[in-house]
Formats: C-alpha cells, structure tokens, sequence
C-alpha cells in the first residue's frame, strides 16, 4: 500500500511538471480571424517591437525604407515584399528582421490576417 502511494506521488509530480510552459512565444493568444485586426492596435506594436530599430526615421543600418507609419507598412505589404521578408525561416538570406531571429508565427498571422482582413488602419 505504501509503494502504490509513492508511485501516485511520483506519477503526479511528472504530470505536473510535464504540464508548464515558459516560453511567451507558446503561450496561446487570441488567434487572428475572430475580429478585424487592424494597423493601429494589432500591426503597428509588432512593427515598433521588431523593424524600428532600424526601420526609423530616417532609416538606419542599412535599412531601405522607414516603417514608421501606417502609409509606410501598407506600402511595405504591397510593394516591397514585407510579408515574404518576415516569414522567411531563421539563417534565410533576406529575413527580417535583419540578423533574425524570426519574429513569432504569431505576429507573422496578425500580419497576414491584417492584409486578408483589408489592411484597415484603425
């Protein structure tokens, strides 16, 4: 009877700690398709976190283009490949940001979800 009480302890235990998740990046969020996703509260706070530091006005370390308003992301997304660009996979010639690494999928959906969704503003 002992031993049948370690094992359910032991056997707890591993689920338990099976069971977690660290990474911020995993964790499950709003998926993109259950609202409009627009440019400002979905498109532009991916674009400050991960393209203006390079992406600025003016542009800096090389970067071809500022990211710093609506205008200039819609314009990225039709004209100068961005979507392509940020979803290249890691160590990819050509993936932004530059140096990667890869931005979340998350963010890459929230982005494509917004040109699906008719790349509104606010």
């Amino acid at each position: 009877m002992h031993l049948k009480t370690l094992l359910k302890i032991t056997f707890t235990g591993i689920l338990i700690s099976a069971c977690s998740n660290d990474s911020p990046d995993d964790l499950i969020k709003a998926q993109p398709g259950t609202e409009t996703v627009t440019y400002v509260a979905n498109v532009k706070p991916i674009i400050t976190n991960n393209c203006l530091s390079c992406h600025t006005s003016p542009p800096v370390n090389g970067a071809p283009m500022q990211l710093t308003t609506y205008e200039d992301v819609r314009n990225a997304v039709l004209n100068r490949g961005l979507l392509n660009r940020i979803s290249r996979q890691n160590g990819e010639q050509g993936l932004m940001p530059n140096g990667g690494p890869r931005m979340p999928q998350h963010n890459i959906d929230v982005i494509n979800q917004w040109v699906e969704d008719g790349l509104v503003e606010q």
